[in-house]
Protein backbone atom coordinates (compact mmCIF):
# COMPACT_ATOMS: atom_id res chain seq x y z
CA UNK A 1 0.00 0.00 0.00
CA UNK A 2 1.24 3.49 -0.84
CA UNK A 3 2.73 5.61 1.95
CA UNK A 4 1.65 8.76 0.13
CA UNK A 5 -0.47 8.60 -3.00
CA UNK A 6 -2.47 10.82 -5.31
CA UNK A 7 -5.58 9.09 -4.02
CA UNK A 8 -4.67 9.93 -0.42
CA UNK A 9 -4.07 13.56 -1.37
CA UNK A 10 -7.40 13.89 -3.17
CA UNK A 11 -9.31 12.17 -0.36
CA UNK A 12 -7.77 14.59 2.17
CA UNK A 13 -8.82 17.64 0.19
CA UNK A 14 -12.30 16.34 -0.55
CA UNK A 15 -12.89 15.30 3.05
CA UNK A 16 -11.84 18.63 4.53
CA UNK A 17 -14.07 20.52 2.11
CA UNK A 18 -17.10 18.33 2.82
CA UNK A 19 -16.65 18.65 6.57
CA UNK A 20 -16.62 22.44 6.39
CA UNK A 21 -19.58 22.64 4.07
CA UNK A 22 -21.47 20.60 6.65
CA UNK A 23 -20.29 22.86 9.49
CA UNK A 24 -21.00 26.10 7.70
CA UNK A 25 -23.78 25.41 5.25
CA UNK A 26 -24.94 28.30 3.10
CA UNK A 27 -21.64 29.60 1.75
CA UNK A 28 -21.20 28.95 -1.98
CA UNK A 29 -18.03 28.82 -4.04
CA UNK A 30 -15.32 27.66 -1.66
CA UNK A 31 -13.42 24.71 -3.08
CA UNK A 32 -10.41 23.77 -1.03
CA UNK A 33 -8.73 24.33 2.33
CA UNK A 34 -5.03 24.93 3.00
CA UNK A 35 -4.44 23.56 6.48
CA UNK A 36 -0.68 23.03 6.66
CA UNK A 37 2.61 24.24 5.22
CA UNK A 38 2.85 23.61 1.46
CA UNK A 39 -0.69 22.21 1.36
CA UNK A 40 -0.32 18.61 2.54
CA UNK A 41 1.81 16.31 4.67
CA UNK A 42 3.72 15.22 1.57
CA UNK A 43 4.71 18.93 1.25
CA UNK A 44 3.89 18.86 -2.49
CA UNK A 45 2.61 22.44 -2.63
CA UNK A 46 -0.25 21.27 -4.86
CA UNK A 47 -3.83 22.54 -4.89
CA UNK A 48 -5.41 20.53 -7.71
CA UNK A 49 -8.93 21.86 -7.17
CA UNK A 50 -8.44 25.43 -8.40
CA UNK A 51 -11.17 26.18 -10.97
CA UNK A 52 -10.95 29.98 -11.18
CA UNK A 53 -7.32 30.84 -11.92
CA UNK A 54 -6.00 29.56 -15.27
CA UNK A 55 -3.06 30.31 -17.57
CA UNK A 56 -5.53 32.15 -19.80
CA UNK A 57 -6.65 34.71 -17.21
CA UNK A 58 -3.59 35.13 -14.99
CA UNK A 59 -2.03 38.09 -16.79
CA UNK A 60 -1.43 41.77 -15.97
CA UNK A 61 -4.71 42.81 -17.59
CA UNK A 62 -7.08 40.42 -15.83
CA UNK A 63 -5.20 39.53 -12.63
CA UNK A 64 -3.63 41.65 -9.90
CA UNK A 65 -3.79 42.93 -6.35
CA UNK A 66 -7.36 43.12 -5.08
CA UNK A 67 -6.90 44.27 -1.48
CA UNK A 68 -4.67 43.98 1.56
CA UNK A 69 -4.96 43.50 5.30
CA UNK A 70 -2.65 45.31 7.73
CA UNK A 71 -1.20 43.27 10.61
CA UNK A 72 1.02 44.11 13.57
CA UNK A 73 4.23 42.34 12.55
CA UNK A 74 6.18 40.57 9.82
CA UNK A 75 4.55 37.46 8.39
CA UNK A 76 7.04 34.61 8.04
CA UNK A 77 4.47 31.82 8.39
CA UNK A 78 2.42 30.72 5.39
CA UNK A 79 -1.19 31.96 5.55
CA UNK A 80 -3.73 29.14 6.02
CA UNK A 81 -7.22 29.02 4.48
CA UNK A 82 -10.47 27.44 5.65
CA UNK A 83 -13.75 27.75 3.78
CA UNK A 84 -17.22 28.16 5.27
CA UNK A 85 -16.30 28.95 8.87
CA UNK A 86 -19.15 30.01 11.14
CA UNK A 87 -17.94 32.96 13.23
CA UNK A 88 -20.17 33.63 16.27
CA UNK A 89 -22.23 36.77 15.67
CA UNK A 90 -20.66 37.35 12.24
CA UNK A 91 -22.03 34.56 10.05
CA UNK A 92 -20.27 32.22 7.64
CA UNK A 93 -16.98 33.26 6.06
CA UNK A 94 -14.12 31.89 4.07
CA UNK A 95 -11.27 32.64 6.47
CA UNK A 96 -7.55 33.19 6.03
CA UNK A 97 -5.38 32.80 9.14
CA UNK A 98 -2.25 34.91 9.52
CA UNK A 99 0.41 34.64 12.26
CA UNK A 100 2.95 37.40 12.93
CA UNK A 101 6.32 37.83 14.56
CA UNK A 102 4.57 40.22 16.97
CA UNK A 103 2.96 37.13 18.49
CA UNK A 104 -0.51 37.67 17.08
CA UNK A 105 -2.85 35.41 15.12
CA UNK A 106 -5.55 36.92 12.89
CA UNK A 107 -8.58 35.44 11.20
CA UNK A 108 -9.61 37.57 8.22
CA UNK A 109 -12.48 37.28 5.79
CA UNK A 110 -10.62 35.83 2.81
CA UNK A 111 -12.83 37.65 0.28
CA UNK A 112 -13.32 41.02 2.01
CA UNK A 113 -12.36 44.02 -0.09
CA UNK A 114 -14.64 46.44 1.77
CA UNK A 115 -12.07 49.16 2.38
CA UNK A 116 -9.22 50.32 4.62
CA UNK A 117 -11.25 50.29 7.86
CA UNK A 118 -12.12 46.59 7.78
CA UNK A 119 -11.40 44.61 10.93
CA UNK A 120 -10.46 40.95 11.39
CA UNK A 121 -13.02 38.30 12.20
CA UNK A 122 -10.94 37.86 15.34
CA UNK A 123 -7.44 38.51 16.60
CA UNK A 124 -5.51 37.12 19.56
CA UNK A 125 -2.21 38.32 21.01
CA UNK A 126 0.11 36.25 23.17
CA UNK A 127 1.69 39.33 24.73
CA UNK A 128 0.71 40.85 28.04
CA UNK A 129 1.97 42.24 31.30
CA UNK A 130 5.58 41.13 31.64
CA UNK A 131 5.32 39.08 28.41
CA UNK A 132 6.95 40.63 25.33
CA UNK A 133 8.29 39.67 21.96
CA UNK A 134 11.92 38.49 21.75
CA UNK A 135 14.22 41.26 20.44
CA UNK A 136 16.25 39.79 17.60
CA UNK A 137 19.55 40.98 19.09
CA UNK A 138 19.15 38.61 22.03
CA UNK A 139 19.61 35.68 19.64
CA UNK A 140 22.93 37.03 18.38
CA UNK A 141 21.81 37.21 14.74
CA UNK A 142 19.69 39.33 12.41
CA UNK A 143 18.35 36.21 10.69
CA UNK A 144 14.80 37.21 11.72
CA UNK A 145 14.12 40.93 12.20
CA UNK A 146 13.02 43.15 13.87
CA UNK A 147 11.39 40.90 16.48
CA UNK A 148 10.78 37.21 17.08
CA UNK A 149 7.42 35.71 17.99
CA UNK A 150 5.67 33.25 15.66
CA UNK A 151 7.84 31.93 12.85
CA UNK A 152 6.72 28.37 12.03
CA UNK A 153 3.56 27.95 9.94
CA UNK A 154 0.65 26.79 12.14
CA UNK A 155 -1.40 23.68 11.36
CA UNK A 156 -5.19 23.29 11.47
CA UNK A 157 -7.11 20.20 12.57
CA UNK A 158 -10.29 20.50 10.54
CA UNK A 159 -12.05 17.75 12.48
CA UNK A 160 -11.91 19.67 15.75
CA UNK A 161 -11.69 23.19 14.33
CA UNK A 162 -8.37 23.85 16.05
CA UNK A 163 -5.35 25.89 14.95
CA UNK A 164 -2.02 24.95 16.59
CA UNK A 165 0.76 27.53 16.75
CA UNK A 166 4.03 28.05 18.65
CA UNK A 167 4.82 31.46 20.14
CA UNK A 168 8.19 32.55 21.51
CA UNK A 169 8.23 35.23 24.22
CA UNK A 170 10.49 37.00 26.67
CA UNK A 171 9.12 37.05 30.19
CA UNK A 172 11.24 39.40 32.23
CA UNK A 173 14.62 37.61 32.34
CA UNK A 174 13.56 34.30 30.81
CA UNK A 175 12.64 33.03 27.37
CA UNK A 176 9.67 30.77 26.82
CA UNK A 177 8.08 28.86 23.96
CA UNK A 178 4.48 27.68 24.17
CA UNK A 179 2.15 25.57 22.07
CA UNK A 180 -1.28 27.17 21.69
CA UNK A 181 -4.44 25.44 20.47
CA UNK A 182 -6.96 28.01 19.20
CA UNK A 183 -10.59 27.63 18.20
CA UNK A 184 -10.71 28.63 14.51
CA UNK A 185 -14.10 30.31 15.01
CA UNK A 186 -13.18 32.56 17.95
CA UNK A 187 -9.44 32.38 18.68
CA UNK A 188 -10.13 31.07 22.19
CA UNK A 189 -7.60 28.72 23.78
CA UNK A 190 -8.68 25.06 23.80
CA UNK A 191 -7.78 21.86 25.68
CA UNK A 192 -6.48 23.71 28.73
CA UNK A 193 -3.71 25.35 26.73
CA UNK A 194 -1.31 26.82 26.18
CA UNK A 195 1.49 24.51 27.33
CA UNK A 196 5.09 25.53 27.89
CA UNK A 197 7.55 23.58 25.77
CA UNK A 198 10.24 21.88 27.81
CA UNK A 199 12.15 18.67 27.10
CA UNK A 200 15.38 16.78 27.64
CA UNK A 201 17.03 13.65 26.29
CA UNK A 202 19.87 11.53 27.64
CA UNK A 203 23.17 12.67 26.18
CA UNK A 204 26.49 14.39 26.58
CA UNK A 205 26.14 16.78 23.63
CA UNK A 206 26.25 20.57 23.52
CA UNK A 207 24.50 22.13 26.50
CA UNK A 208 24.42 18.88 28.43
CA UNK A 209 24.70 18.78 32.21
CA UNK A 210 26.77 15.63 31.75
CA UNK A 211 23.76 13.34 31.72
CA UNK A 212 20.94 15.04 29.82
CA UNK A 213 20.59 17.60 27.03
CA UNK A 214 17.83 20.15 27.80
CA UNK A 215 15.71 22.08 25.32
CA UNK A 216 16.95 25.70 25.21
CA UNK A 217 14.01 28.04 24.59
CA UNK A 218 16.21 31.01 23.66
CA UNK A 219 18.55 29.22 21.28
CA UNK A 220 16.02 26.99 19.52
CA UNK A 221 14.25 28.50 16.50
CA UNK A 222 10.85 27.02 15.70
CA UNK A 223 11.03 27.81 12.00
CA UNK A 224 9.66 24.61 10.35
CA UNK A 225 5.92 24.38 9.79
CA UNK A 226 3.95 22.27 12.26
CA UNK A 227 2.88 18.72 11.37
CA UNK A 228 -0.41 17.10 12.40
CA UNK A 229 -0.21 13.31 12.12
CA UNK A 230 -2.47 10.64 13.64
CA UNK A 231 -3.72 12.87 16.43
CA UNK A 232 -0.31 14.28 17.37
CA UNK A 233 1.07 17.75 16.65
CA UNK A 234 4.81 17.61 15.87
CA UNK A 235 7.07 20.63 16.24
CA UNK A 236 10.64 20.93 14.93
CA UNK A 237 13.53 23.31 15.60
CA UNK A 238 16.96 24.48 14.53
CA UNK A 239 18.63 27.67 15.78
CA UNK A 240 18.99 31.39 15.25
CA UNK A 241 22.05 31.60 13.04
CA UNK A 242 24.63 29.14 14.33
CA UNK A 243 24.54 30.37 17.91
CA UNK A 244 24.69 27.44 20.27
CA UNK A 245 24.18 25.39 22.14
CA UNK A 246 21.48 24.01 19.88
CA UNK A 247 20.26 20.78 18.30
CA UNK A 248 17.62 19.60 15.89
CA UNK A 249 14.56 18.70 17.95
CA UNK A 250 11.21 17.09 17.12
CA UNK A 251 8.64 17.12 19.93
CA UNK A 252 5.13 15.70 19.72
CA UNK A 253 2.02 16.76 21.65
CA UNK A 254 -1.34 14.99 21.81
CA UNK A 255 -3.72 17.12 19.75
CA UNK A 256 -6.57 17.03 22.27
CA UNK A 257 -4.86 16.88 25.66
CA UNK A 258 -1.69 18.82 24.73
CA UNK A 259 0.28 16.26 26.71
CA UNK A 260 3.84 15.75 25.49
CA UNK A 261 4.03 12.27 23.92
CA UNK A 262 7.34 12.16 22.01
CA UNK A 263 10.80 13.77 22.00
CA UNK A 264 13.65 13.33 19.51
CA UNK A 265 17.05 15.04 19.35
CA UNK A 266 19.16 14.70 16.17
CA UNK A 267 22.55 15.10 17.91
CA UNK A 268 22.20 14.10 21.60
CA UNK A 269 25.90 13.26 21.92
CA UNK A 270 27.15 16.00 19.65
CA UNK A 271 25.92 19.35 18.43
CA UNK A 272 23.99 21.29 15.79
CA UNK A 273 22.07 19.12 13.29
CA UNK A 274 19.27 21.68 13.16
CA UNK A 275 16.03 21.07 11.29
CA UNK A 276 16.00 24.27 9.24
CA UNK A 277 14.33 23.41 5.94
CA UNK A 278 13.78 27.14 5.27
CA UNK A 279 10.40 26.95 6.96
CA UNK A 280 9.19 23.68 5.45
CA UNK A 281 7.42 21.37 7.85
CA UNK A 282 8.55 17.78 8.33
CA UNK A 283 6.85 15.54 5.76
CA UNK A 284 4.86 12.43 6.70
CA UNK A 285 3.37 9.40 4.99
CA UNK A 286 0.15 7.52 5.74
CA UNK A 287 2.11 4.79 7.52
CA UNK A 288 3.05 7.28 10.24
CA UNK A 289 6.66 7.92 9.22
CA UNK A 290 8.14 11.43 9.46
CA UNK A 291 10.86 12.76 7.14
CA UNK A 292 13.14 15.80 7.42
CA UNK A 293 16.60 17.08 6.49
CA UNK A 294 19.17 18.19 9.05
CA UNK A 295 21.86 20.81 8.74
CA UNK A 296 25.54 20.86 9.65
CA UNK A 297 26.42 18.98 12.79
CA UNK A 298 27.87 15.85 14.32
CA UNK A 299 27.43 12.68 12.26
CA UNK A 300 28.37 9.22 13.53
CA UNK A 301 25.37 7.08 12.55
CA UNK A 302 27.60 5.00 10.24
CA UNK A 303 29.45 3.93 13.39
CA UNK A 304 26.20 3.01 15.19
CA UNK A 305 26.13 6.43 16.81
CA UNK A 306 23.10 8.59 17.52
CA UNK A 307 24.08 11.80 15.72
CA UNK A 308 22.56 12.66 12.33
CA UNK A 309 24.05 15.92 11.05
CA UNK A 310 23.57 16.64 7.30
CA UNK A 311 21.17 13.74 6.85
CA UNK A 312 17.72 12.87 5.53
CA UNK A 313 16.07 11.18 8.50
CA UNK A 314 13.01 8.92 8.68
CA UNK A 315 11.37 8.66 12.10
CA UNK A 316 8.86 6.03 13.12
CA UNK A 317 6.17 7.82 15.14
CA UNK A 318 4.56 4.67 16.57
CA UNK A 319 4.98 4.67 20.34
CA UNK A 320 7.25 7.72 20.38
CA UNK A 321 9.96 8.79 17.93
CA UNK A 322 12.81 6.55 16.78
CA UNK A 323 15.05 6.51 13.72
CA UNK A 324 13.66 4.01 11.23
CA UNK A 325 16.05 4.78 8.36
CA UNK A 326 18.26 7.53 6.96
CA UNK A 327 20.38 8.74 4.04
CA UNK A 328 23.54 10.81 4.42
CA UNK A 329 25.54 12.14 1.41
CA UNK A 330 29.00 10.62 1.00
CA UNK A 331 30.59 14.09 1.26
CA UNK A 332 28.89 14.92 4.54
CA UNK A 333 32.17 15.98 6.14
CA UNK A 334 32.86 18.40 3.28
CA UNK A 335 29.37 19.87 3.54
CA UNK A 336 29.80 20.28 7.28
CA UNK A 337 33.19 21.99 6.98
CA UNK A 338 31.97 24.36 4.27
CA UNK A 339 28.70 25.33 6.01
CA UNK A 340 26.94 23.84 2.97
CA UNK A 341 24.00 22.45 4.94
CA UNK A 342 22.09 19.57 3.45
CA UNK A 343 19.16 20.73 5.60
CA UNK A 344 18.66 24.17 4.04
CA UNK A 345 15.90 22.62 1.92
CA UNK A 346 12.74 20.73 2.75
CA UNK A 347 11.95 17.13 1.80
CA UNK A 348 8.99 16.32 -0.48
CA UNK A 349 7.25 12.94 -0.79
CA UNK A 350 6.25 11.92 -4.30
CA UNK A 351 3.03 10.13 -5.24
CA UNK A 352 3.53 6.45 -6.10
CA UNK A 353 5.83 5.92 -9.08
CA UNK A 354 6.17 2.98 -11.50
CA UNK A 355 9.28 0.82 -11.41
CA UNK A 356 11.40 -0.71 -8.69
CA UNK A 357 11.08 2.21 -6.26
CA UNK A 358 7.44 3.28 -5.95
CA UNK A 359 7.87 5.29 -2.73
CA UNK A 360 10.25 8.18 -3.22
CA UNK A 361 11.37 11.31 -1.38
CA UNK A 362 13.12 14.26 -3.02
CA UNK A 363 15.66 16.39 -1.15
CA UNK A 364 18.24 19.09 -1.89
CA UNK A 365 20.41 21.53 0.07
CA UNK A 366 22.91 24.34 -0.34
CA UNK A 367 25.11 22.30 -2.67
CA UNK A 368 22.32 22.12 -5.28
CA UNK A 369 22.43 18.33 -5.70
CA UNK A 370 18.98 16.76 -6.00
CA UNK A 371 18.67 13.42 -4.22
CA UNK A 372 15.96 10.92 -5.12
CA UNK A 373 15.72 8.38 -2.30
CA UNK A 374 13.68 5.20 -1.85
CA UNK A 375 11.65 5.75 1.32
CA UNK A 376 11.52 1.98 1.95
CA UNK A 377 15.32 1.54 1.75
CA UNK A 378 17.06 4.86 2.19
CA UNK A 379 20.60 3.56 1.88
CA UNK A 380 22.31 5.02 4.97
CA UNK A 381 25.87 6.23 4.25
CA UNK A 382 28.50 5.19 1.69
CA UNK A 383 31.97 6.59 2.10
CA UNK A 384 32.83 7.24 -1.57
CA UNK A 385 29.62 7.89 -3.51
CA UNK A 386 25.82 8.01 -3.39
CA UNK A 387 25.27 4.90 -5.49
CA UNK A 388 23.06 3.36 -2.79
CA UNK A 389 20.17 5.74 -3.55
CA UNK A 390 17.91 5.86 -6.61
CA UNK A 391 19.40 8.98 -8.19
CA UNK A 392 21.54 12.02 -7.49
CA UNK A 393 21.76 14.98 -9.86
CA UNK A 394 24.86 16.94 -8.91
CA UNK A 395 24.62 20.73 -9.13
CA UNK A 396 21.26 20.37 -10.86
CA UNK A 397 20.03 23.63 -9.34
CA UNK A 398 21.46 26.56 -7.47
CA UNK A 399 21.72 26.13 -3.72
CA UNK A 400 18.24 25.64 -2.31
CA UNK A 401 16.71 27.36 0.67
CA UNK A 402 13.36 25.97 -0.43
CA UNK A 403 11.10 22.96 -0.99
CA UNK A 404 10.16 21.65 -4.46
CA UNK A 405 6.59 21.32 -5.74
CA UNK A 406 4.86 18.54 -7.68
CA UNK A 407 2.20 18.34 -10.41
CA UNK A 408 1.31 15.74 -13.02
CA UNK A 409 4.67 13.96 -13.19
CA UNK A 410 6.75 17.13 -12.85
CA UNK A 411 9.01 18.29 -10.02
CA UNK A 412 9.67 22.04 -9.78
CA UNK A 413 12.75 23.48 -8.09
CA UNK A 414 14.07 27.01 -7.63
CA UNK A 415 17.68 27.50 -6.55
CA UNK A 416 19.55 30.61 -5.52
CA UNK A 417 20.90 32.52 -8.52
CA UNK A 418 18.96 30.11 -10.72
CA UNK A 419 15.72 29.91 -12.64
CA UNK A 420 12.58 27.91 -11.94
CA UNK A 421 13.34 24.44 -13.33
CA UNK A 422 10.92 21.64 -14.22
CA UNK A 423 12.19 18.04 -14.05
CA UNK A 424 10.08 15.27 -15.52
CA UNK A 425 9.50 11.94 -13.77
CA UNK A 426 9.82 8.98 -16.12
CA UNK A 427 9.48 5.45 -14.73
CA UNK A 428 10.37 6.66 -11.26
CA UNK A 429 13.44 8.68 -12.30
CA UNK A 430 13.96 12.39 -12.77
CA UNK A 431 15.10 13.74 -16.11
CA UNK A 432 18.84 14.41 -15.83
CA UNK A 433 18.31 17.99 -17.03
CA UNK A 434 15.26 20.24 -16.77
CA UNK A 435 12.67 19.89 -19.52
CA UNK A 436 11.89 23.61 -19.15
CA UNK A 437 13.08 26.57 -17.13
CA UNK A 438 11.98 30.13 -16.55
CA UNK A 439 13.63 33.01 -18.39
CA UNK A 440 14.39 34.89 -15.18
CA UNK A 441 16.42 33.93 -12.13
CA UNK A 442 15.84 34.15 -8.39
CA UNK A 443 18.30 35.64 -5.93
CA UNK A 444 19.03 34.48 -2.39
CA UNK A 445 17.30 32.74 -0.72
CA UNK A 446 15.66 31.17 -3.82
CA UNK A 447 11.94 30.40 -3.48
CA UNK A 448 9.53 27.59 -2.69
CA UNK A 449 7.19 27.05 -5.67
CA UNK A 450 3.53 26.09 -5.29
CA UNK A 451 1.11 24.81 -7.92
CA UNK A 452 -2.57 25.45 -8.55
CA UNK A 453 -4.42 23.30 -11.07
CA UNK A 454 -7.81 21.92 -11.98
CA UNK A 455 -6.84 18.25 -11.87
CA UNK A 456 -4.42 17.68 -14.74
CA UNK A 457 -5.23 20.94 -16.53
CA UNK A 458 -4.80 24.70 -16.18
CA UNK A 459 -1.79 24.37 -13.90
CA UNK A 460 0.17 27.40 -12.71
CA UNK A 461 3.45 27.49 -10.78
CA UNK A 462 3.53 30.34 -8.27
CA UNK A 463 6.63 31.67 -6.51
CA UNK A 464 7.70 34.68 -4.47
CA UNK A 465 10.89 36.51 -5.36
CA UNK A 466 12.06 37.76 -1.96
CA UNK A 467 15.70 38.69 -2.57
CA UNK A 468 14.79 42.25 -1.47
CA UNK A 469 14.17 41.06 2.09
CA UNK A 470 17.14 43.01 3.47
CA UNK A 471 16.23 46.27 1.72
CA UNK A 472 12.60 46.74 2.82
CA UNK A 473 11.44 46.46 -0.79
CA UNK A 474 8.39 44.55 -2.01
CA UNK A 475 8.25 40.84 -2.65
CA UNK A 476 7.43 39.94 -6.25
CA UNK A 477 4.72 37.38 -6.96
CA UNK A 478 5.44 35.42 -10.14
CA UNK A 479 3.28 32.94 -12.06
CA UNK A 480 4.34 30.48 -14.78
CA UNK A 481 2.55 28.04 -17.03
CA UNK A 482 3.23 24.71 -15.30
CA UNK A 483 3.17 22.85 -18.62
CA UNK A 484 6.02 25.06 -19.86
CA UNK A 485 7.65 27.21 -17.20
CA UNK A 486 9.59 29.13 -19.83
CA UNK A 487 6.31 31.01 -20.25
CA UNK A 488 5.89 33.56 -17.48
CA UNK A 489 2.23 34.51 -17.11
CA UNK A 490 2.41 37.31 -14.56
CA UNK A 491 4.69 39.25 -12.25
CA UNK A 492 3.47 41.71 -9.64
CA UNK A 493 6.04 44.30 -10.73
CA UNK A 494 4.64 44.46 -14.29
CA UNK A 495 1.67 46.75 -13.67
CA UNK A 496 2.05 50.51 -13.92
CA UNK A 497 2.18 52.87 -10.93
CA UNK A 498 2.82 50.13 -8.37
CA UNK A 499 -0.72 48.80 -8.77
CA UNK A 500 0.18 45.25 -7.73
CA UNK A 501 3.04 45.72 -5.30
CA UNK A 502 3.12 43.29 -2.40
CA UNK A 503 4.31 44.04 1.10
CA UNK A 504 7.99 44.14 1.97
CA UNK A 505 9.78 40.87 1.21
CA UNK A 506 10.22 38.28 3.97
CA UNK A 507 12.53 35.37 3.23
CA UNK A 508 11.11 31.84 3.07
CA UNK A 509 7.49 33.05 2.88
CA UNK A 510 5.24 30.85 0.73
CA UNK A 511 2.10 32.09 -1.10
CA UNK A 512 -1.24 30.38 -0.50
CA UNK A 513 -3.51 29.77 -3.48
CA UNK A 514 -7.16 28.98 -2.75
CA UNK A 515 -10.57 29.59 -4.28
CA UNK A 516 -9.42 32.00 -6.97
CA UNK A 517 -7.10 34.11 -4.83
CA UNK A 518 -3.42 34.22 -3.85
CA UNK A 519 -2.42 35.27 -0.32
CA UNK A 520 1.05 36.73 0.29
CA UNK A 521 2.57 37.61 3.68
CA UNK A 522 5.13 40.37 4.19
CA UNK A 523 6.06 43.40 6.31
CA UNK A 524 2.95 44.16 8.40
CA UNK A 525 0.75 43.09 5.52
CA UNK A 526 -1.24 40.33 3.91
CA UNK A 527 -1.64 41.10 0.21
CA UNK A 528 -4.46 39.38 -1.68
CA UNK A 529 -4.40 38.82 -5.46
CA UNK A 530 -7.14 37.63 -7.79
CA UNK A 531 -9.09 38.38 -10.95
CA UNK A 532 -9.67 42.12 -11.31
Amino acid sequence: MSAWSERTHRRHLAFSTLVLVALGAGRVGAQVNVLTHHNDNGRTGLNDQETTLTPANVNPTQFGRKFLHTVDGYVYAQPLYVSNVTIPGKGVHNAVYVATEHNSVYAWDADDASGPNRTPLWKVSFLGRGVTIVPYRTTGTDDIIPEIGITGTPVIDIGTGTLYVVAKTRERLTYVQRLHALDITTGAEKFGGPVEITASVPGTGDGSDGTDVPFNALRENQRPGLLLLNGVVYLAWASHGDNGPYHGWVIGYDATSLAQVAVYNATPNGGLGGIWQSGAGPAADSAGNIYFETGNGTFDAQLSGTNFGDSLVKLNSSGGLSVADYFTPYNQDVLNAADADFGSGGAMLLPDQPGLHPHLVVACGKEGTIYLVDRDTMGHFHAFDNSQIVQSLESAVGGTWSTPAYWNGMVYYIGTGDSLKAFQLISGMLSSTPVAQSPDGFGYPSATPSVSANGNSNAIVWALEVSNFGRRLPAVLRAYDASDVSHELYSSDQAARRRDWAGGAVKFTVPTIANGKVYVGGFHRLTVYGLL
